[in-house]
């Protein structure tokens, strides 16, 4: 969903960041670590010369909606929590044209850049399964787009 009126720019940011989701979806493998996850999503984003805010980002869910372990836009691959079968994520790149850092609105909730720069944001729930990941959000219905 775009938030108002997308240049081509913005629609090349939402493409860059759909890309980073896939990718960050396909290191969702057991043997695999949260920091594979991150650097998949963080290769794309400065391939692309965007920033990332590495205070949020994906995350397990389970009991909670915002659990344990935090998986970072952008890491070191081999490092952070195992991935093993069961495992719930939720995988969300988000990058930005301008600065990585960000405010909130007083909503408390609504976060914006730092600087006003346009920002994507995409995200997929996952689990990890003993092959491949299964993405739990993808509607079939629409090719595969978020449900």
């Amino acid at each position: 969903m775009v938030v108002g009126t997308a240049d081509a720019g913005d629609l090349e940011l939402i493409e860059v960041t759909e890309r980073a989701l896939e990718a960050g979806i396909a290191a969702a493998v057991p043997g695999n670590k949260t920091g594979d996850i991150s650097y998949a999503i963080g290769s794309i984003a400065r391939e692309a010369g965007l920033t990332v805010n590495l205070e949020f980002g994906g995350h397990g869910v389970g009991r909670t909606m915002h659990g344990d372990p935090h998986i970072p836009n952008a890491g070191r691959p081999g490092r952070g929590f195992p991935l093993k079968p069961g495992l719930v994520l939720a995988i969300e790149p988000w990058f930005m044209r301008g600065t990585d850092r960000l405010r909130v609105d007083p909503d408390g909730w609504t976060l914006r850049s730092a600087d006003g720069s346009r920002g994507a944001h995409s995200e997929h729930t996952i689990a990890v399964t003993s092959d491949q990941p299964i993405v739990l959000t993808r509607n079939r219905a629409t090719g595969g787009q978020a449900a």
